[in-house]
């Protein structure tokens, strides 16, 4: 291993943290036409977990806690996800089905009043926060509205770009050509589309294992977002699209980027087996060209692992998180996480995934974060000595400590 060149301390800015405000909360920024609507829902409404309604909750949107939070685990920046529930939601945006059209009016509602408060929070602390708008799928006029306004408010996460999972059949696919207006939208006001892990997958039983299949078969029916847009050529036709797909790491990229590269020349042949392509043109490059080109990946409280093949997809394409405030995340142990992930890395690598990469994806002014960065004080010494799994923190359930604990790495 190299020295490091500097002993200058990293910026560390988080791809993947998570807020929003309280159910009660979200009324005010409700369209008024609905808060009637809001009441009687709000009395019918049950927390779905109620072990969260404590001041690990209120993280979600106390600004003065996570901001003390952050910069104590590091952090000086964050990239904002949603994470509480909406109006008229069940559960969390990120994890919620598209809506069907009978909820599609409400859920609308519902989203925008999110976006208003998020616009606000981010404006509390504008250097640091980068808030990424929802939108949906069910209109696409409406989309483009919402795209708008994303981009005239200040939200510079971008969008958090649906996912219809295979059994929403009241959804076109991303590869569908009605979306093109939208992905001209997004393009022409330079927003970035995000994915998180946990969208588009299928409706499962309340049998048992349910849960645990979720989670298992989460990162097939994520990875089918960056699948559909690079197959239907969606990036060659909109050549400056932005994607990331976060908490999902960059290790499974490559051998995805070779089965698709491998399926585009049988493709653009002519023939894949027996199946007469000749009427559905080949994208002009392989798929791997607009991976690389197009895509970046959010390795969120990664393991060395979950970097490996960060060659391959590009060093610079690689966002470091934490994904504060939830229990699977590495906060409040996020220097041992680095540790762990980043020991046996050169500097620049390093520096780039902890928060370069992020600052030039989202638009964060390294020099503005600078002197928290100063105060963070995350040195390239400090990340370069190992992370030994008997020094784990006992009490995180950080997943990836978890599975280290269990397979010894």
């Amino acid at each position: 291993m190299n020295a490091p060149v500097s002993n200058t301390p990293y910026t560390v800015i988080t791809a993947d943290a998570h807020a929003g405000a309280s159910v009660q909360d979200y009324r005010a920024y409700l369209d008024p036409k609905y808060r009637d609507d809001f009441d009687a829902w709000r009395g019918s409404y049950k927390t779905p977990k109620k072990k969260h309604v404590t001041k690990k909750k209120e993280k979600n949107w106390n600004s003065e806690m996570r901001l003390a939070d952050l910069l104590g685990d590091g952090v000086v920046g964050e990239v904002i996800f949603p994470n509480t529930v909406p109006p008229f939601y069940g559960a969390a945006f990120h994890v919620s089905p598209p809506p069907s059209p009978q909820e599609y009016e409400h859920k609308l509602a519902g989203s925008r009043a999110h976006n208003r408060w998020l616009a606000e929070f981010c404006a509390e602390a504008p250097a640091q926060r980068a808030g990424i708008g929802l939108i949906h799928l069910n209109n696409v006029d409406d989309a483009i509205e919402d795209v708008e306004w994303i981009a005239n408010n200040g939200l510079r996460g971008g969008v958090l770009l649906p996912l219809p999972s295979p059994s929403e059949t009241h959804l076109n696919p991303l590869n569908h050509r009605d979306y093109d207006r939208l992905w001209a939208a997004i393009q022409d006001h330079d927003l970035v589309m995000n994915q998180h892990s946990g969208q588009g997958s299928p409706t499962y039983s309340d049998g048992q294992g349910a849960n645990a299949l979720w989670a298992m078969e989460m990162p097939f029916f994520i990875q089918r977002g960056f699948t559909h847009l690079i197959m239907g050529g969606v990036f060659e036709r909109f050549p400056k699209l932005k994607y990331i797909l976060t908490e999902s790491g960059c290790a499974w990229a490559p051998k995805l980027m070779n089965q698709m590269d491998a399926m585009w020349m049988a493709w653009a042949a002519g023939y894949i087996g027996e199946i007469d392509t000749s009427q559905d043109p080949a994208l002009k490059e392989p798929p791997s060209f607009y991976a690389k080109r197009n895509c970046w990946y959010g390795a969120s409280f990664p393991s060395i692992a979950d970097v490996n093949g960060r060659e391959t997809v590009g060093v610079d394409r690689v966002l470091w998180g934490n994904d504060y405030p939830h229990y699977e995340g590495c906060y409040p142990y996020s220097r041992e996480n680095m540790r762990f992930a980043y020991a046996e890395l050169e500097e620049k690598e390093v520096r780039m995934m902890l928060g370069e990469n992020a600052a030039k994806l989202y638009n964060f002014d390294l020099d503005a974060l600078a002197p928290l960065a100063a105060q963070a004080n995350i040195r390239p010494v400090d990340v370069q000595v190992p992370l030994p799994i008997e020094d784990i923190p006992a009490d995180s359930t950080c997943i990836t400590f978890q599975r280290a604990r269990m397979i010894g790495k």
